[in-house]
């Protein structure tokens, strides 16, 4: 396999509309630099860059990279909380041609060693903060020859770094032409087995995301017609993607904004905090925020249900949410503090960028889990026919068009993943679905999660989501274990909002009252917190683990 480009699976770039496009984020920024060099780019807190600022700094760095003498195309890792020298570095690798590959900052040192070693990672940045872990991942890992250390005010930089600030300061050397066959990777997966590193061609990622965005360019335009659409009609939107900027949601919707000539608000905290959150959307009049469902929206509605009267959100036109699910209730909730907004759930994955969409506003909102598909968008049955409207049939959705190429040196799993049927090729990431009568789908979730519970066929969730319309529940996650009689019992863990306190067969019967009965669950565990990850997403393996654990301990 090809370790880059358009080759890596033997593909040719595809067309839009009949045309070949050659999109490339770096020569976007470069050129939106050059029509609004004093407009801001990025801020976080007190400290901005102007537009300016960002691209200098991204050559400064690039710079600093071909002078290390690094090979065509090389990997450069991101180990860091969001702030600007994230996008920066992003940035800086866009322009030496290099590959971008985000990293988990919650990973321990043997996963940080597979990811490197994997995504044959060349030059890290990380946060000071991580610098024992990464001293102790450097050893392992020899491949990672080249370390740009980022201050934060917890440690000093080691011998073996160099500072960041040098680094983006270095003399301006000839960087190398910038193709739409550029790469750049997202690494994802972690919670069900090691990460695999998602290959994005610039000119495919530049156009999916660009389908989907607030402001739109010319499906077969170039940068010129870009240019003229910014200095027609000015800066684009600003921007808090409240989720890290190591995950996709929140590293695609920035870069995005950027390719818009956009401002992206980077919240100070490293841990998500709805109170900060409000507070810089009116304090930066941000206009779109981008969270991931209920694990950011249930909070944020508390903090402005205890100080209605602090927050306005005037500002925001737009919440965007992808990666998890966002219930009716609280979307309900958003809009009677600010019914002028439009709240848009996107459907998407690492793999599949697009697959859906559901919009709310102030004149209704969308049922939970109900999506208007994608351009490109099928739901194939188990017959490999497309599901018929309202027949109840589930399916797999398989997104066509602008995909990746494939998993980074993994072919099996890129054959399981990106499939061909009808003589195209699709990503098929694993969720299902079924299509309503209008030809909006219901989603049911990831068929890895299905439960086959004595004969019938579950989805986690659809059940978590009626366990959370009960107003003691702040959160929950619905596994299937091992049963002799069943096949797979379903078990809940719930986690109840502070002072709540209801016993198990309510709940029960509260799923019962929504959803057929043998979906329920047939036993409940109350934990302290359900402890999603960062992203706001679901660790369905662990829970699995604990609540086979659970049961063995009752019996």
């Amino acid at each position: 396999m090809s370790q880059h480009g358009g080759s890596v699976l033997g593909s040719v770039p595809p067309t839009r509309g009949g045309l070949l496009t050659t999109w490339n984020f770096g020569t976007v920024w470069r050129a939106i630099a050059e029509t609004q060099p004093d407009q801001i780019a990025i801020e976080h807190g007190a400290r901005s860059l102007t537009w300016r600022n960002f691209v200098d700094q991204a050559e400064g760095f690039a710079s600093w990279m071909q002078s290390q003498g690094l090979e065509e195309h090389h990997k450069v890792a991101l180990y860091l909380y969001n702030c600007p020298e994230y996008l920066v570095g992003f940035a800086g690798a866009l322009f030496d041609a290099a590959v971008p590959v985000n990293t988990n900052y919650r990973y321990g040192v043997d996963e940080l060693v597979y990811l490197f070693e994997n995504a044959d990672a060349r030059v890290l940045v990380f946060h000071g903060t991580f610098t024992d872990t990464v001293a102790a991942v450097r050893e392992r890992v020899p491949g990672l020859t080249h370390y740009v250390f980022v201050d934060d005010g917890t440690s000093v930089c080691p011998p073996w770094a160099t500072p960041f600030d040098t680094v983006v300061a270095s003399p301006r050397v000839e960087l190398p032409p910038l193709s739409p066959d550029d790469l750049i990777f997202l690494y994802t997966g972690g919670t069900t087995g090691m990460p695999k590193g998602v290959m994005w061609r610039n000119d495919d990622l530049f156009a999916r995301l660009n389908n989907g965005s607030f402001r739109k360019f010319d499906d077969n335009g170039d940068v010129t017609s870009l240019i003229a659409t910014i200095a027609q009609e000015g800066p684009g939107y600003a921007t808090l993607p409240a989720c890290p900027l190591m995950h996709g949601t929140g590293l695609f919707t920035a870069i995005n904004t950027l390719a818009g000539g956009g401002r992206v608000v980077l919240l100070e905290g490293r841990h998500f905090d709805a109170v900060e959150m409000a507070r810089t959307i009116d304090d930066h009049e941000v206009n779109v925020v981008v969270i991931v469902g209920d694990p950011f929206a249930r909070p944020l509605v508390r903090a402005l249900r205890a100080e209605p009267q602090r927050f306005t959100l005037s500002s925001v036109f737009a919440f965007l949410s992808s990666g998890a699910m966002w219930s009716e209730e609280i979307k309900i909730a958003l809009l009677e503090h600010q019914p002028s907004m439009m709240l848009v759930d996107a459907f998407s994955s690492s793999e599949a960028l697009g697959m859906g969409s559901s919009v709310s506003s102030g004149k209704g909102t969308q049922k939970t889990a109900r999506f208007a598909l994608g351009t490109d968008v099928r739901v194939v049955g188990e017959n490999g026919q497309d599901v018929i409207p309202g027949s109840d049939e589930v399916g797999k959705l398989m997104l066509g068009g602008r995909i990746p190429l494939g998993y980074y040196k993994d072919p099996v799993k890129s054959a399981a993943t990106f499939q061909e049927l009808d003589g195209a090729r699709y990503s098929v990431p694993g969720d299902m679905a079924k299509v309503n009568a209008d030809g909006t789908i219901h989603l049911l979730g990831r068929g890895s999660q299905c439960i086959n519970t004595a004969g019938e066929k579950v989805y986690p969730e659809e059940v978590e989501e009626a366990l959370k319309t009960h107003a003691a529940v702040a959160d929950a996650c619905v596994v299937g274990v091992a049963d002799d009689e069943y096949g797979q019992r379903i078990i809940a863990a719930v986690e109840l909002h502070a002072g709540q306190t209801v016993d198990e067969s309510e709940l029960i019967g509260h799923v019962k009252g929504h959803l057929a009965h043998y979906k329920a669950p047939r036993a409940v565990r109350f934990v302290e917190t359900i402890g999603r990850a960062v992203n706001g997403k679901m660790d369905y393996a662990r829970h699995q683990r604990e609540a086979a654990e659970w049961v063995l301990e009752s019996r």
